[in-house]
């Protein structure tokens, strides 16, 4: 199983950071905003993924996601580039 992590831009322009083994089952959680989508996004959209990328297993997405929301909003926006 690959963990991916990705980044999703909210309709407010805020950054949401995540890790799933399925990034487009885990973006429709999100999109219906049910009981399934993190707190963070429900009442932001719309919602679109501007990253993603295979991390391998889960320690290492959980690592590198962390790793991503230490950044500062500007590095954020340099890595989606």
């Amino acid at each position: 199983m690959v963990w991916s992590i990705y980044i999703i831009r909210c309709g407010d322009g805020t950054l949401y950071t995540g890790v799933a083994t399925d990034v487009a089952r885990r973006f429709e959680e999100h999109s219906l905003q049910g009981p399934k989508a993190a707190k963070y996004l429900r009442g932001r959209l719309p919602l679109k993924i501007v990253y993603m990328r295979e991390v391998g297993t889960r320690s290492e997405a959980q690592k590198e996601e962390w790793r991503i929301k230490q950044l500062s909003r500007a590095q954020k926006e340099a890595l989606l580039v």
